[in-house]
């Protein structure tokens, strides 16, 4: 069994850490990645996550790098569902805007799992409560009261409803969840194999060679997954399709994943959602 590399000292760990993503002029959503960017104690939660998730428990990645990808998954799902007409909840509800709802999902996207810091069991109600301390302030350049704490509300229900049992009752809350669910590919696995760990998790992951999000024909978003072999099936039918259903989304996404293997590809040509 391959020990685990040796750890670097928090601030040469953090040093590159720095998240990213589209931000497409939303003056809020740049301030927003700005300000978490600028934050230590943010980017301390996610190393944290990732030492508890990664080098402890031998699970999935956590670290910043998931944070970035299911970031990017999360605002490409949103923008494409709001191009095909799905009105985000901050507009149905209070009449804000997409890009208010932007930040509601990049928010969600962002905090939802820095609990994990603390323990894995339970972690999105200790993401509850470190972000309802911290949101806020990070918000303040951009948004006065009471739109603030909408926001910041908002952001909240997002995180608790990405848990497997949440009940999401927003839109920016269910592409959250999915969004969550679409980090599945197999570099999640790569610290499992390198310690000589696999597990049904780490294993399905590395089945996973590519997820893509596209414009759909009949729903506003497809979902296209390729697989190596059978076992990636795992994270499409028990975890995907878990948080997708309850997810407010399913009647806008549709998923569609497909074999590699010749022998898989025999026994199931397509696996659709």
């Amino acid at each position: 069994m391959a020990s685990p590399p040796d750890p670097m000292p928090p601030r040469e760990a953090l040093g590159e850490v720095r998240v990213r993503a589209p931000t497409r002029g939303n003056r809020r959503l740049e301030a927003l990645l700005d300000a978490v960017n600028s934050d230590d104690q943010v980017k301390a939660w996610w190393h944290v996550s990732a030492v508890n998730a990664s080098r402890r428990l031998r699970m999935t990645d956590h670290s910043w790098v998931h944070i970035q990808i299911v970031l990017n998954i999360g605002l490409r799902l949103g923008r494409l569902l709001f191009r095909r007409g799905v009105r985000p909840s901050v507009a149905v509800d209070y009449g804000m805007g997409e890009r208010d709802a932007e930040v509601v999902i990049a928010a969600g996207c962002l905090f939802h799992c820095v609990g994990m810091s603390i323990d894995r069991q339970d972690h999105e109600r200790f993401s509850l409560f470190l972000t309802a301390d911290k949101l806020g302030g990070l918000l303040a350049p951009s948004y006065d009261e009471p739109e603030r704490t909408i926001i910041v509300s908002e952001a909240l229900h997002a995180i608790n409803g990405h848990r497997r049992k949440g009940h999401p009752v927003t839109v920016e809350a269910g592409i959250v969840r999915v969004a969550d669910a679409l980090d599945m590919a197999r570099g999640r696995s790569r610290i499992p194999f390198d310690a000589g760990q696999p597990n049904i998790h780490s294993l399905s992951a590395y089945a996973i060679d590519e997820v893509r999000i596209s414009p759909g024909r009949d729903r506003a978003a497809r979902v296209e997954i390729t697989m190596s072999d059978s076992a990636g099936i795992y994270q499409v039918d028990e975890l995907l399709a878990t948080k997708l259903r309850g997810s407010g989304l399913e009647e806008h996404v549709e998923v569609i994943a497909r074999i590699d293997s010749d022998d898989d590809r025999r026994r199931f040509p397509v696996f659709k959602l």
